[in-house]
């Protein structure tokens, strides 16, 4: 294992690049998937949010954490693809108020997102209030009031990965990104009237345990202070293989759904009496089956945190028989 510590950006990619697992094969002219789910709205309510997962090209950055490489195209995304694939979403898709389009990588990567489809895929949008797109802090600018006067009338939101607060393991995450580019993004975003989005990891590679929940609330803290619309916690998961060598090495636990619990409760408990206007923190709950949880209570307890995110308060895991005496221990049930 190199040392990511002093490893200069080539020799990390190199390394995380060598421990991938094959990459699936896709289909250029079909999204990965879409959805329709529910989200809060700050200061109350409920938007319906259909979420479009892009087929485009890989990201340029080699981030540590990433597996969204795996359904990508090795190759520059073709003209008329990724409209192509919102169509094919949006005519199978219920009705929703809020449009994802959400890419492996940047939205404003020419390679991902070819410029020409831009007119194309913001005329796709036109029916939604907002409409969300993911960017490095590196690809926003120009571009991006391009495309949101492209838009029209829905607003822009724009998602970033802060992934976390801590400038150490930021740069060994190979992010390529500081603290203050995404605060140089966010006020970018701010100035333009276009809204921020921000992603951010729980369970954090080179750090232990018990250090976790402060990484949680000092990236919180920032993401709100750039005034983050909704922050997404996030649970880095296994999967892409530099996490299972960190996790071989001792330099990375998996975090549990215990974890992500502990996250929102961490900060919904501690926000009470917060102003209307304060933006969201919700639990990312994609794929929460496979967080290490014990299996009799697993689905109530996403279901509560599927409740704590629509409702932004904390709530009590609901008594059941079932329990089993971990699932006591955790929640100091009776």
């Amino acid at each position: 294992m190199i040392d990511l510590e002093t490893a200069d950006r080539g020799a990390r990619d190199a390394w995380i690049v060598g421990l991938r697992p094959p990459r699936n094969a896709v289909d250029p002219l079909r999204p990965n998937g879409f959805f329709v789910e529910d989200e809060p709205r700050p200061g109350g309510g409920t938007d319906r949010v259909a979420t479009i997962l892009l087929t485009d090209r890989e990201c340029p950055w080699r981030c540590l954490m990433c597996d969204l490489w795996k359904n990508t195209l090795e190759t520059p995304t073709p003209g008329g693809a990724i409209p192509a694939q919102i169509r094919f979403a949006l005519e199978r898709l219920p009705f929703a108020n809020v449009l994802k389009l959400y890419s492996a990588g940047s939205f404003f990567d020419r390679a991902a997102i070819p410029k020409e489809d831009e007119a194309e895929i913001a005329s796709l949008s036109r029916g939604f209030e907002r409409v969300v797109v993911e960017s490095h802090p590196a690809l926003v600018g120009d571009a991006t009031l391009r495309f949101r006067d492209l838009l029209g009338g829905p607003q822009l939101e724009v998602a970033i990965g802060l992934e976390t607060a801590n400038e150490e393991i930021l740069r060994r995450l190979d992010k390529e990104m500081t603290v203050a580019q995404f605060q140089a993004a966010a006020s970018f975003l701010l100035r333009n009237q276009i809204s921020l989005r921000v992603f951010a990891l729980v369970g954090l590679p080179f750090l232990r345990k018990e250090e976790w929940p402060a990484a949680t609330r000092a990236s919180i803290a920032l993401s709100l202070r750039a005034r983050a619309r909704v922050v997404s916690l996030i649970p880095t998961r296994l999967g892409n293989g530099a996490l299972e060598e960190l996790h071989r090495n001792g330099h990375f636990e998996p975090p549990t759904l215990r974890d992500l619990e502990m996250a929102l409760e961490d900060f919904l408990e501690g926000e009470e009496g917060r102003g209307p206007a304060a933006g969201i923190v919700v639990a990312d709950l994609w794929d929460a089956d496979a967080l290490e949880a014990p299996a009799c209570c697993r689905a109530a307890r996403i279901e509560r945190l599927r409740s704590m995110n629509l409702l932004q308060r904390h709530l009590p895991l609901p008594l059941s028989s079932s329990l089993s005496p971990l699932c006591l221990q955790h929640f100091d049930l009776p």
